[in-house]
């Protein structure tokens, strides 16, 4: 848990992923067409993955996407889309500093 919690740290917005996944690509899409670059862990294309999806499963979060905004666990492609809806995503994504107005 301890590498989670240093991966997300590092950056504003972090997305745990798979590259076949078609709810982590419509996720990274949604960030992408926002302006945000986010910093994507593919777990199937990197070692270590397994104690990731572990560490992950710990904090809550037994499926991709996993999305880390402003180093905190924010959800999966339910929450992150509610919050979309409900015009929260961006400014938190502002206030993490991911987004710039």
């Amino acid at each position: 848990m301890d590498r989670v919690n240093i991966m997300v740290s590092e950056r504003p917005v972090v997305i745990f992923s798979k590259s076949s996944c078609i709810l982590s690509y419509t996720i990274k899409s949604l960030f992408n067409d926002l302006g945000v670059n986010p910093t994507v862990y593919e777990l199937d294309e990197i070692a270590m993955s397994r104690e990731i999806e572990q560490a992950l499963s710990g904090l809550g979060c037994s499926m991709v996407p996993a999305v880390f905004i402003g180093g905190k666990l924010v959800g999966g492609t339910n929450e992150i889309m509610s919050l979309q809806l409900k015009r929260d995503l961006k400014p938190m994504l502002i206030r993490a500093g991911a987004l710039w107005v």
